[in-house]
């Protein structure tokens, strides 16, 4: 009885070494040397850049009139504890306020259905600025923080805890909320806005 040849599985066809004398100069590759880190070397880092007006710890660029950008649960907030929100934002800021509502929060006032219908009168209002929306999609909260980052003239006027934790985090941008039966605003100097308690 003969021996059967088996086929070998997995086998690779060997390959000609870089470094061999049968390839031509320019098709070798050159081996990279890995560089040791020199610990005493100066690290780059990328910082992002802020505009100048943020030189102090606030945004000094704001001025009246302010442009407040309301969100969805501010208005309803505002409605339960009885106020009139564009008094009540002159009441705390001492200047005329102009609130401004986005497509995306005006979507989202209509979406709540008749339960919300105040809110959405309050929100067609003459004295509220609307503000188009160029994006995809109808989520209020993504809005007015890409809003509120590109351009720092807005106050943004929230109840909302996860909004207001996102805003903290892009400097510049004061927040509005309600507290006490009346409008409170943070990260504004102190010469305007309300007395905190």
């Amino acid at each position: 009885m003969g021996k059967r040849k088996t086929k070998k599985f997995a086998s690779m066809k060997r390959m000609i070494s870089l470094k061999d004398q049968r390839i031509k100069e320019n098709d070798r590759t050159k081996v990279q040397v890995k560089k040791k880190n020199d610990p005493s070397e100066i690290k780059e880092k990328d910082v992002p850049k802020y505009p100048s007006c943020l030189f102090f710890q606030y945004n000094t660029q704001l001025g009246p009139p302010y442009h407040i950008l309301v969100d969805t649960n501010f208005i309803n907030f505002s409605i339960k504890a009885k106020l009139d929100i564009v008094q009540s934002m002159m009441d705390c800021l001492y200047a005329k306020c102009i609130p401004c509502i986005t497509d995306c929060v005006m979507a989202e006032i209509e979406k709540l259905g008749m339960k919300y219908r105040v809110a959405l009168r309050i929100a067609k209002d003459p004295r509220f600025e609307r503000l188009p929306c160029t994006h995809k999609g109808t989520y209020a909260d993504d809005c007015l923080v890409q809003r509120v980052t590109q351009h720092k003239c807005y106050i943004l006027a929230t109840v909302d805890r996860d909004l207001k934790r996102r805003i903290r985090k892009i400097p510049g941008v004061p927040i509005m909320y309600i507290s006490n039966h009346r409008f409170n605003i943070e990260r504004m100097p102190d010469d305007y806005g309300a007395p905190r308690f």
